[in-house]
């Protein structure tokens, strides 16, 4: 596999996107200082320049969760590491590289509503609703794109490609 030569979403328009989302999370959220929970490995660049672009003091989590091998996700989404902090009475906003399938922001928000937060909202990069298995929608979408396997900006193929400052498709 190979990555296209054009990038299916470049740099600037990430970035000024990211600035539109940030404006409308902080006109969501005013005062109510919420919880970035932060998709690991996938998420961190596109929740980093979110996180610097919001006016609103919030707080920094990370998860991990695991659910794709190569191109194709697993028969399961695994939970490998969780936020120590409380999300008791707090609003979280999960931050997302791509909803695909679903199943991956489906099984977190599952694990959260357990310590019973007061909101959960779900932000993702790119929205791939086409592929969708689970009921998962998110609530803030930088861009939906076609069913193509892409690659930068934090997303990868089998842990490579994450450093490439633009979305590429892979061919």
């Amino acid at each position: 596999m190979k990555i296209s030569e054009r990038p299916l979403i470049a740099t600037a328009a990430i970035q000024e996107r990211i600035h539109e989302l940030a404006a409308q999370i902080d006109k969501d959220y005013k005062g109510k200082h919420p919880v970035l929970l932060i998709t690991l490995s996938g998420a961190f660049f596109f929740a980093a320049d979110l996180a610097r672009q919001l006016h609103e003091t919030v707080q920094i989590e990370f998860i991990r969760a695991q659910s794709y091998s190569g191109t194709q996700p697993g028969p399961t989404v695994r939970i490998t590491s969780a936020p120590e902090a409380s999300m008791t009475n707090r609003h979280v906003i999960l931050i997302e590289d791509i909803v695909d399938t679903g199943r991956t922001a489906t099984a977190i928000i599952k694990h959260l509503q357990t310590q019973r937060p007061a909101s959960i909202a779900v932000c993702a990069l790119l929205d791939k609703p086409s592929r969708r298995a689970a009921n998962s929608t998110p609530d803030y979408v930088g861009f939906t794109i076609e069913n193509h396997f892409v690659v930068g900006f934090g997303l990868d193929y089998d842990g490579l490609y994450r450093q490439l400052p633009a979305i590429y498709v892979m061919t």
